[in-house]
């Protein structure tokens, strides 16, 4: 069984789902120190003038370290009535800006205090528009400890997972040996950015998945996997 750990962000690139596609059980790591500057509160969509960056507020000064679960939304910044102008007025004439435009509408337009709470739900239901399966929980209510090897371990015995899906830049601290001695194995994302008829001049790579479905709607999918080993297959 497959699994695969990530921090909740916000609107994520294609990458973040493509890891959600091809496990069996993905856990958001909502738990864990909130990394300001991160891509938990912002990430990019296109303009006429290129990448514009959509930045929730949230609230840091004078709170310390704070996980991810805890960090609160800035209520008194007009935040999501500026980023559904934008993505209306940069997605209106899309293809397919009609089909999501009023989801996102009435996601962004709901009253969030938690920056969390506000990625998952926008993720769980990009989940459903791109049609992916897998089983999605909160390391936050799973109640399992350790560091930074042994917890992600714990989590995968947790679920019975024999083969953990890691983005590249883990290879920084994860240890195969620790893995493998614990009967599981580990296996690179190693995702290439696919390109796709963009609006707004030359196609710029990693932007918000939105851009994909905006532009691409009922073929999100497949340009989506398209970006995976050709040797790797969804969940």
């Amino acid at each position: 069984m497959r699994l695969a750990i990530l921090q909740p962000s916000y609107l994520p690139w294609l990458g973040y789902f493509d890891q959600i596609d091809r496990v069996d059980t993905f856990v958001y790591y909502d738990d864990v120190q909130y990394d300001k500057n991160g891509w938990r509160n912002r990430n990019r969509v296109k303009g006429p003038n290129g990448p514009v960056w959509l930045t929730v507020p949230v609230k840091l000064s004078g709170r310390g370290l704070q996980r991810i679960c805890d960090v609160e939304i800035d209520g008194q910044q007009n935040w999501a009535q500026k980023h559904l102008r934008s993505i209306t007025q940069f997605y209106a004439k899309a293809p397919y800006g009609s089909d999501y435009i009023p989801g996102l509408t009435e996601l962004l337009g709901r009253t969030w205090t938690h920056l969390a709470d506000l990625d998952i739900a926008i993720n769980q239901t990009i989940i459903q528009w791109l049609g992916l399966g897998a089983r999605v929980v909160r390391s936050s209510t799973l109640g399992i400890d350790g560091d930074r090897n042994e917890r992600l371990i714990r989590i995968c015995r947790h679920f019975g997972a024999d083969h953990y899906l890691s983005g590249n830049a883990a290879k920084a601290y994860i240890d195969l040996e620790t893995f493998a001695a614990s009967g599981i194995s580990v296996e690179w994302q190693d995702y290439e950015h696919p390109s796709y008829s963009q609006l707004h001049g030359a196609f710029v790579s990693h932007l918000s998945v939105i851009d994909l479905l905006m532009n691409a709607g009922p073929e999100s999918r497949a340009i989506l996997r398209s970006g995976r080993p050709i040797d790797s297959k969804p969940a």
